[in-house]
């Protein structure tokens, strides 16, 4: 049996996801990349990658894809990356209960069935690397991205009592929690506020111009913001390491963003966040 080691990667048609499994590849891992439309397997298939239709709102569909990477891997799975994601802006009270399910469906719900279906892969081997890619938003919220934010802080904390009750199993899991990367991120969410929020009818309005200035690249650029390169570094940290950490915070904004959250009161901090919203 080869030694070469195996990952799942999703979210893979750009961004963190992309890089990744292309660098993970180069460092000698066997990589099956997942992607939600067909058009964005070829340029991964490309590059010799194992490239597969998923789609994290589909039970069947990840029945699916962890029924045929099972065979071809035959049940050697050493690392899970859950990656693909979105992110929904709009203000809370604007945001329709169906919108918010559907955030949490990609977001969270689909990343734990997938999640669920491999862990007893990895038991069987006695060892096992979970990383999820959370964000600094799933520890500091945010004005305006409340969905999201609910996401992330859903998946902490279920992310965090896995590890706790996978403590002595061989399997770790570790959160990264980027702040601003460079990705096809912000143009998605352009997508998703137009399409579910009624911005001109807003009570927020005013706000939402400014958002939407940001979003669409007319606004002010984030001088802060990192290539995906940076959240590799820390991915292969989560995946070698002995005792990997629970959590990588991932650019200045997010380390800055969790070390304040600690030293300031909680309303202070809030208060503060408003200064950079």
């Amino acid at each position: 049996m080869s030694d070469q080691r195996t990952i799942i990667i999703t979210g893979c048609s750009s961004g963190i996801g992309a890089y990744c499994a292309r660098a993970l590849k180069k460092d000698g891992w066997r990589v099956f990349a997942t992607v939600r439309k067909l058009d964005d397997l070829a340029p991964l298939q490309a590059d010799g990658i194992e490239a597969f239709r998923m789609d994290y709102t589909s039970t069947d569909s990840i029945a699916d894809f962890v029924r045929e990477v099972t065979e071809l891997s035959g049940g050697r799975i050493d690392a899970l990356f859950n990656n693909g994601a979105y992110g929904q802006p709009g203000a809370v009270e604007d945001l329709t209960t169906d919108v918010l399910r559907e955030q949490f469906e990609t977001n969270f719900f689909g990343w734990h069935e997938l999640t669920r279906r491999i862990i007893p892969l990895m038991r069987k081997r006695g060892r096992g690397r979970i990383v999820q890619c959370s964000s600094i938003l799933g520890v500091v919220p945010y004005r305006y991205r409340g969905a999201y934010t609910a996401s992330k802080f859903a998946l902490e904390g279920l992310s965090i009592t896995l590890r706790m009750e996978l403590e002595g199993s061989g399997i770790h899991v570790s959160l990264i929690e980027p702040g601003p990367i460079a990705s096809r991120f912000v143009a998605n969410s352009l997508l998703k506020i137009n399409e579910h929020i009624d911005v001109r009818g807003s009570a927020h309005a005013v706000d939402y111009r400014r958002q939407l200035a940001r979003l669409d690249g007319s606004g002010p650029a984030n001088r802060h913001k990192l290539g995906p390169d940076a959240v590799y570094d820390v991915l292969k940290h989560a995946l070698n390491a002995p005792r990997p950490r629970p959590h990588y915070p991932v650019t200045r904004p997010a380390k800055q963003g969790m070390l304040l959250k600690k030293l300031l009161p909680a309303d202070l901090f809030y208060r503060l966040l408003r200064r950079f919203d």
